[in-house]
């Protein structure tokens, strides 16, 4: 994801009984899927509501019959959360089961899915979740980089605890969009209540970091909470240390000192820290030959490709080829 300016949510809402307009009302918000109508041809009558929120689109979808459809590796995390009716999936080959009103679902951005039923009577909310943007906030929840990107369990109950609070307000969003001039129409707001939806799945998700998150680390001192905010939003821009002491308002020894207790590392081995991951995790996003790995490495601020190359390997033990070529 890269960043976006600030800005109102905006809301669309379609409604038809043409496959076809179906087909191209999703693909405009979420994927190119392959619908099948599995039911009563005289009975499909899709309803599609969304709200964009940026780094993540929340929507509801209704079909009237039986349905069939299916798209590739979607690059995104996903979840699904029926509100009436269920649907069954597989993800990469393997059923991952049934999604109902007490359990959703949670899909992986590098597996295809399958909806193998969808019922008749199936009302869903569906969220598609940029990937950047959840790593980054799970970034902030553990203050430090990730050193590998979660695994997130399939399933979440919804029926109570965070994943009950996280559903009701997804939905929430969509409530909305017959409000004039509502909370939503604000990108302050807008903004926060993304931060929140994406924080809030990270803390209501089974994921192999949710222990790290019950026990959050301790405060840092504000200069280094300055310095790491402005890092993470803007990690290409060309620091040195001098710079980074006149963000945080502080001298440099206090800064290195700080940064050392408080995150381990100095400023500018934390600025490289960032600058690898991001790099990562767009090698890992990119199909094959739509990038070069110089190309990635010069966007998020390297310019030696020698000494980068270096780093990443002794940072992911593998090439950035590899990572390119295998991810």
């Amino acid at each position: 994801m890269t960043e976006t300016a600030h800005r109102a949510a905006e809301f669309s809402r379609y409604a038809t009984r043409s496959v076809e307009e179906t087909h191209d009302s999703i693909a405009a918000h979420y994927y190119d899927a392959r619908l099948v109508v599995m039911g009563e041809r005289a009975d499909f009558s899709n309803r599609l509501d969304v709200a964009d929120l940026g780094a993540l689109t929340v929507g509801r979808i209704t079909f009237g019959t039986e349905m069939r459809f299916g798209f590739g590796e979607p690059g995104c995390y996903h979840v699904i959360v029926p509100l009436e009716g269920v649907c069954s999936v597989q993800q990469g080959g393997g059923a991952i089961g049934y999604a109902t009103e007490q359990r959703a679902l949670f899909f992986d951005p590098e597996y295809h899915i399958r909806m193998d039923t969808w019922s008749s009577d199936c009302d869903a909310l569906t969220v598609k979740v940029d990937k950047l943007a959840l790593h980054r906030s799970l970034e902030t929840l553990l203050g430090t980089p990730l050193r590998r990107p979660p695994k997130f369990a399939p399933a979440l109950d919804v029926t109570r605890g965070p994943a009950r609070s996280w559903a009701a307000l997804a939905r929430w969003t969509l409530l909305e969009a017959d409000v004039a001039q509502g909370l939503l129409s604000n990108p302050l707001i807008r903004d926060r209540f993304e931060q929140t939806l994406l924080e809030g799945l990270l803390l209501a998700a089974d994921h192999d970091y949710r222990d790290h998150l019950a026990y959050p680390p301790p405060m840092r001192p504000a200069a280094v909470r300055r310095v790491m905010d402005v890092v993470q939003e803007l990690p290409a821009e060309p620091y040195d240390a001098a710079g980074l002491a006149a963000i945080a308002q502080v001298g440099l020894r206090t800064l290195q000192d700080a940064f050392r207790k408080h995150v381990g590392m100095s400023p500018m081995a934390y600025v490289t820290e960032v600058r690898l991951q991001r790099v990562r995790d767009q090698l890992r996003a990119s199909a094959p030959g739509t990038t070069t790995v110089a190309e990635v490495a010069y966007r998020w601020g390297f310019t030696h490709l020698g000494r980068f190359a270096q780093r990443y390997r002794r940072r992911f033990g593998e090439p950035p080829s590899q990572t390119l070529r295998t991810m």
